[in-house]
């Protein structure tokens, strides 16, 4: 609850009546229960509003920092996954494709071109 502090809010419901954003929090608040060393997230921004968006990217950030937690995040939104990560692999159709440190694959124009729309 510390943690999430909406969810603290919604205590009271069912987790399927929480919104997209709530639910992603919940489902992260449980993982975090088990004490991981590594959390892997699926498409955590799939189907949320811009702004739950930007909350669950600040949200793993915050985690990776406060926890010391590795995260193996599965993401079409590239600019924030890429912006978050240390490491990044760029997949497409089943292969690699590129590979580096988030910050230059951010400001690699191939990527910019292709996944970003820049």
């Amino acid at each position: 609850m510390t943690m999430f502090p909406i969810l603290a809010e919604r205590r009271t419901q069912l987790a399927g009546r929480l919104s997209g954003g709530e639910r992603q929090m919940c489902a992260v608040a449980r993982a975090m229960m088990a004490l991981p060393k590594l959390l892997m997230l699926d498409e955590p921004s799939l189907g949320l509003a811009p702004i739950m968006v930007d909350k669950v990217f600040d949200m793993v950030g915050a985690l990776v920092k406060a926890k010391g937690l590795s995260v193996l995040l599965v993401e079409q939104n590239v600019g924030n996954a890429l912006r978050m990560c240390g490491r990044g692999y760029v997949i497409e159709h089943g292969g690699i494709l590129k590979t580096g440190r988030g910050e230059d694959l951010l400001r690699d124009p191939d990527i910019q071109r292709s996944y970003m729309g820049l």
